[in-house]
This record gives structure tokens, sequence and C-alpha cells, in this order.
């Protein structure tokens, strides 16, 4: 991991560079830039961010419009988010990533697709920004890798996470009172696939975000069952925990988690807004503290990645360490 000396001192820096934009005794503002205006999280967030009555210190101020043409439902929002950034909130439009990077201290990557992530971070970690990158982190298990590889190499705080973990109906169960001892849990949401992405990593991570908010790392092996409607994929932890994250498409679409104790069944809650993941956004740019290490996010990504691999040998068992490996592999090739 990033030493915390480096992530001070990357914070530090970013402190002292807009103190000087601040009137004499006024709080200093942390200025944030977008990166990719194809989603609706950019209109979320900077409404929650730049509201005056949360008080936070940060603002967004900049915005790279980015967008996939080969997914319609990236670049044919780009514009209309674009607009309502410029027009409603006064965020300013830029031509490219390194003139954002002049313009903020920190940076959230928001780029609906998760394929150009990793050329879209190198500029930010150049530029020494701290960054939070949305679901998906990346496009494929190896790009995740390489971004953390660089991140550390460049002494920048970076993480990612879907903002379903952060809702105290779900982080608060792991070992709550009422469950005790996370024994087992269920994890479901919506899950629609998108051709260009692991099918898990487009939507399904919601739920499997969950599923590992509550279970934690060590899963070592998935299977996954698929219908035209609905996805399964079992997971069993190195103690011996089953977790399971069922897929969506069909029938009633909602967000949840059944959790198995040593004191009690309980069933989470669902989705609960963007303030909570915003609020660790926020606390990250003031620290340069990760919420969420690398290595789970590595992990939630291998469980997905995995249970592609599943999927392609019709439901057979795959370590996640094979695919983790494999993921290295393709990262020496190509370096």
């Amino acid at each position: 991991m990033v030493r915390r000396s480096l992530l001070v001192a990357v914070v530090a820096g970013c402190l002292v560079g807009i103190a000087g934009g601040a009137g004499a005794g006024e709080k200093p503002v942390f200025r944030v830039g977008l990166i990719g205006l194809d989603t609706s999280h950019v209109i979320a967030f900077t409404q929650l961010m730049n509201d005056p009555a949360k008080n936070y210190g940060c603002k967004v101020v900049a915005g790279y419009p980015g967008g996939s043409p080969d997914i319609e439902s990236s670049i044919n929002r780009v514009k209309g988010y674009t607009d309502q950034l410029r027009d409603k909130f006064g965020v300013e439009i830029v031509d490219s990533i390194e003139e954002l990077c002049r313009k903020v201290d920190g940076v959230l990557l928001e780029s609906v697709d998760g394929r150009p992530h990793l050329e879209q971070v190198k500029p930010v970690l150049a530029a020494k920004k701290p960054v939070f990158i949305d679901k998906p982190m990346a496009g494929s298990l190896a790009d995740a890798l390489e971004i953390f590889r660089l991140a550390k190499e460049a002494g920048v705080p970076c993480w990612s996470s879907s903002s379903l973990r952060f809702g105290p109906g779900t982080i608060g169960l792991r070992n709550s009172d009422a469950v005790g001892k996370v024994m087992g849990c269920d994890a479901f949401s919506p899950c629609s696939l998108e051709p260009h992405h692991i099918d898990l990593y487009w939507y399904g991570i919601h739920g499997v975000e969950m599923l590992f908010t509550v279970m934690g790392p060590g899963c070592e092996s998935v299977q996954r069952a698929q219908t035209k409607d609905f996805e399964l994929v079992v997971g069993v932890w190195k103690d011996g925990r089953i977790g399971t994250f069922r897929g969506l498409r069909a029938g009633k679409s909602d967000y949840g988690t059944l959790v198995f104790g040593s004191k009690g069944i309980v069933r989470g809650a669902g989705y609960e807004g963007y303030g909570h993941l915003v609020e660790e956004i926020v606390k990250f740019f003031q620290t340069g503290q990760v919420p969420v290490p690398p290595e789970e996010t590595l992990e939630i990504l291998a469980f997905m990645t995995a249970a592609d691999a599943s999927k392609a040998k019709n439901g057979a068992k795959v370590e996640l360490a094979a695919v983790l490996e494999e993921a290295k592999r393709q990262n020496a090739a190509r370096r």
C-alpha cells in the first residue's frame, strides 16, 4: 500500500495550493474535477458536494466530458450532463484531462465505461492528484492491477467503490450485535449486461460489493450459473463460509442482503443514496486515507472475473488465485 507519509504529502500539497485562494478567515476550498460526464453520478455527486449547507469544504469546479462512442448509454448522455453541470452548477468544461488536473486538487474518475480508466488515470497520477475511481474500477482485472501499481509508484492515493458499500444498513451488518459473527451472506442486485464488459462488472458489481462489505475478503473460489434472466454466483471463503450473489434481470428489481450470523439472521437494507459515499470521498480528500484497501477491491474484481471463467467452463469451480495470476501475466507481457 502507499505509505502514509506519501499520502499525507500529496494531500498537504493540495491544501497548500488552494489555501492561497481563500481570503482571510475563509475556509479553503478543495477543488474537485470530474472525468467522464456520461453518468448520473456526476450530477448527484456535484449536487451533494457543492451544497453550501453540507459545508464539506470541497467543490466540483471542472469537468472533462469523455464518453464512449460504442456504448449508447454513454455517448448519448454526455451532452445533457455536460450542459447541466455547466449551466446549473457553474462547472468549467475543459478539453483535456491534463488541463483539468491543472485546475483541481483532486479527481473523481466517473466514466461509466471501465475500459478507458487506465489511460484516463495516468495523467491524474502524473499530476499527483488523489483520485476516486467509480465502478467499475477498470475494464479488466489486469487494468485494475496496473492502476494500483502506478498509483503506488507515484505515491498517489487511489481507490474505488460502489455507493452500496457505505449504506448503514449494509456496512453496519458486519459483525453487528444483531448478527454476531458473520457466517454467510446472500446478496442481490440488478444485473444488466453490457457486451464490452465482463458480465458482472457493468451492474452486478453493486451486489458483489455488498457481499464483500458484509463477508470481508478471503474468497478463494467461485462457481456460476446463468440463465437469460438470472445469475447465481457461489463463493467459498478460506474459512469455509459461503457467500452468494444473485443477479436480477427479470421480476422485482432491488438491492439487498440476507446475513447469516452466530446470533441472528438479518435482512440488510438496499440502496440508501449517494450521500454516504460522498462523505467517504470528502474524508478521503481531507486525509489522503483510502477507506477500501486495494487488496479488497482487487478481490472483488477477481471474484467477478472468475465468475466469467466459471460460466465459460459450464459452472466449474474457478480459483481467484488463478485469475489473479493470469492478470499479472498479462501485465508483464504488455510491459
